[in-house]
């Protein structure tokens, strides 16, 4: 008798904004593309990462959404504000997000939620700090490139405020990330 193949798939969880930082996000990841031949961040949509990917049974699916709906419950909307531009050289580039104590909570839970309820344990990014952020252009940005586009960017100005009412689980599909599934944070009164 032949033992059934598990697959394992890709996932990550994240904020995606709402879309009209999303779209904007999107044109400068389009312009990172065709400017300074950087294009890997289009594999996945503008998001701040909450937690890194971790590879899951796809077979358990169902399991990990149960989960991570349980963990939306309770866990409270906030606002969020974008403020221009950062970088981690020699090679990423990225929208900042300003410092926020309720999203940096939300984090800090969800870590604690994911190696306690999924059993999940990112060892490589356990001892780096979490910065949240939008990345632009990363692993595929030419120092040089790096350089002449942080020349131009490090000065420019981005401003936005929105509200984050949910977090999204992505699916690595073989080529890119999708929105595979959202979960809502409770509305506060």
């Amino acid at each position: 008798m032949r033992k059934k193949r598990t697959t394992a798939t890709l996932y990550f969880i994240g904020i995606i904004p709402p879309k009209e930082s999303y779209d904007g996000a999107c044109q400068l990841k389009h312009y990172f593309k065709e400017h300074f031949n950087s294009k890997a961040s289009l594999n996945s949509p503008p998001h701040i990462t909450l937690h890194m990917p971790f590879q899951w049974k796809e077979e358990k699916e169902a399991d990990l959404i149960e989960k991570l709906q349980q963990f939306s419950v309770g866990a409270k909307a906030f606002d969020l504000q974008l403020s221009n531009f950062g970088a981690f050289p020699p090679r990423v580039i990225f929208i900042h997000v300003v410092q926020n104590d309720t999203l940096c909570e939300l984090h800090k839970s969800l870590h604690k939620f994911a190696k306690r309820e999924l059993n999940l344990f990112n060892a490589n990014y356990k001892d780096l700090p979490f910065h949240p952020h939008i990345t632009l252009a990363f692993r595929d940005l030419k120092k040089p490139m790096f350089a002449k586009a942080w020349e131009e960017f490090q000065s420019k100005e981005f401003q936005a405020d929105f509200k984050v009412d949910q977090f999204a689980l992505m699916k690595h599909n073989g080529k890119e990330w999708e929105v595979y599934k959202t979960f809502n944070l409770e509305m506060m009164v």
